[in-house]
């Protein structure tokens, strides 16, 4: 137990110092980097897919990801590291992709469509796994990050509400894609 809680505290420090070091080079280079998210349909915006969620438009941006990431992250590795480095990959790409797809045109960055599907996977789980561990999790999701369904709606120009709602249905397809292999181990 105390080795898992040592592996889940050096990736989420990882995390976060993989953030702060981008953060860090976007801001010296008068946010270069911001250029490498996600524009919908051109080629040059395939990049984005997987790095979007590592860049953000300025310090206060990534302060306002970074809790939220570093928690719905945290009660996601109970499951297993694994299990939590298979779905961020998995809602990174196909809510990117989707993004990429769908989105309106505009440079599209921020961890918040990771986020997103973090919090309808562990919702979804409860629903899917049924298990007290996932039930617990649901719970304490909405009660403390339920506020965030209003990112679902459109009230920003400047914010991606199209990653949102990605990162939404990618956690809940996960969730639903993933409920064999976690019943039955495989």
């Amino acid at each position: 137990m105390k080795v898992r809680l040592k592996q889940h505290l050096r990736i989420l420090i990882g995390l976060s110092v993989i953030l702060s070091i981008t953060q860090l080079l976007d801001t010296l280079t008068g946010s270069a980097l911001s250029n490498f998210g996600i524009i919908p349909r051109y080629a040059q915006g395939l990049i984005g897919i997987p790095l979007s969620p590592f860049l953000h438009g300025n310090w206060e941006h990534l302060f306002s990801n970074l809790p939220a990431l570093l928690v719905l992250s945290a009660l996601l590795m109970t499951h297993s590291i694994r299990y939590y480095v298979l779905a961020s990959l998995f809602i990174i790409f196909v809510e990117g992709t989707l993004v990429w797809l769908f989105g309106r045109t505009a440079i599209h960055i921020g961890a918040s469509g990771w986020i997103f599907g973090l919090w309808g996977l562990l919702l979804a789980n409860a629903f899917f796994l049924r298990r007290a561990k996932d039930f617990f999790f649901a719970i304490l999701v909405f009660v403390y990050y339920g506020g965030i369904v209003f990112g679902l709606l459109p009230w920003q120009e400047d914010i991606s509400t199209e990653g949102h709602i990605f990162g939404a249905i990618s956690g809940l397809i996960f969730s639903w894609l993933s409920k064999k292999w976690i019943i039955t181990g495989h």
